[in-house]
């Protein structure tokens, strides 16, 4: 039962990075771009936490937390900017 349930999360993860790929391609502005970009990341964090579940291993969580802190930095640094044009001053 569990291990069904893992392959329609990962199978309904995967739906979700491909439609934001689509509007990463596909978004009218740059703004729209950043965010398909920040939820894709997000996307990639939550099939990487589902597959060391699947696998029953640590080191998937360990790079979780290492996806998450680049894509956090990334964000701001792409949402800095398109706010100022330079990102270090």
């Amino acid at each position: 039962m569990m291990t069904t349930a893992l392959y329609i999360t990962i199978a309904m993860v995967m739906v979700a990075a491909l439609l934001n790929v689509y509007r990463l391609i596909k978004g009218p502005d740059a703004p729209d771009r950043v965010l398909a970009l920040d939820t894709l990341y997000i996307n990639a964090i939550a099939m990487i936490i589902l597959l060391g579940i699947t696998f029953n291993s640590r080191m998937y969580l360990e790079s979780a937390l290492l996806i998450a802190v680049m894509g956090f930095v990334s964000t701001v640094a792409m949402a800095k900017y398109l706010k100022r044009g330079s990102v270090i001053e």
